[in-house]
């Protein structure tokens, strides 16, 4: 039966949802942006339930300033704390588990994946992370690179532009982004953070994705590549960022399965 479960994390009282199992592994979901811990459609909550009928225990927690929890909200460089009382509570709550994992999805799983080594966790599930590439508002360069290339074959896109109804200056903008190098910390400090990371690592991208698509053309710089035999990939065929749909639950709950066994 899935109850609440306050604790405290720097004199701010934090809400969590536990959802409790017999067996002995765990998961931490640790909600991203400042989405509260029910996941946008209440994703996450039911992904929950479905994982905890499958013995599998879960909690989930509004970090510090988002949802049920107090203070403020700092964004996800500063959740390293919120993560390490959420996980000690899981802990306590269900003192038979001798494995944890932790979830994430977008800034979530950038959070995991740099905080992740300094935190008892025996493996970390990524779920189309974030790597900073956005902050202005546009999607990552290589998604853009991808929607002009599309774009540019389709006959529409030049009817829009002979007619004037093609938004122009958001065309430029992109194109200014194409050709516009900016550095590269966030995915650094993930794969500095992964590098770190003892345990197995799964990333599971939504295939068509702004998001996803940033991330899969960070992964062969940054010192990513030197991963690469520890990490588990796996897709899922959406455009979905948080695998809102039916088919992408499902898809989604079946990799979180295969990746906690």
């Amino acid at each position: 039966m899935r109850r609440p479960v306050t604790f405290d994390c720097g004199g701010d009282r934090l809400v969590g949802s536990l959802d409790p199992a017999v067996g002995p592994t765990g998961l931490l979901i640790v909600s991203g942006g400042n989405e509260v811990r029910w996941g946008t459609h209440r994703g996450m909550a039911m992904l929950a339930a479905r994982l905890a009928a499958r013995g599998i225990a879960v909690f989930r927690f509004d970090r510090r300033g988002v949802g049920d929890s107090e203070g403020t909200n700092q964004g996800w460089a500063s959740s390293r704390p919120d993560m390490e009382v959420a996980l000690a509570t899981f802990r306590r709550e269900q003192p038979q588990m001798t494995r944890v994992l932790a979830l994430g999805n977008c800034d979530a799983a950038t959070a995991l994946a740099c905080f992740g080594a300094s935190l008892p966790l025996g493996g970390l599930i990524l779920t189309n992370p974030w790597t900073g590439d956005d902050a202005d508002g546009l999607p990552p360069q290589a998604a853009i690179r991808a929607r002009y290339r599309q774009r540019l074959t389709d006959p529409m896109m030049w009817k829009r532009a002979v007619t004037g109804r093609l938004d122009f200056r958001r065309l430029f903008r992109g194109l200014r982004k194409l050709f516009h190098t900016r550095a590269q910390d966030v995915p650094t400090r993930m794969a500095t953070g992964l590098q770190a990371f003892a345990g197995p690592v799964t990333v599971i991208l939504a295939r068509e994705d702004a998001t996803a698509i940033g991330f899969r053309a960070c992964w062969t710089q940054h010192a990513f590549s030197a991963l690469r035999d520890r990490v588990h990939w796996l897709e899922v065929a959406t455009s979905s960022h948080s695998f809102q749909h039916a088919p992408d639950t499902a898809a989604l709950e079946a990799a979180v399965y295969e990746a906690l066994g």
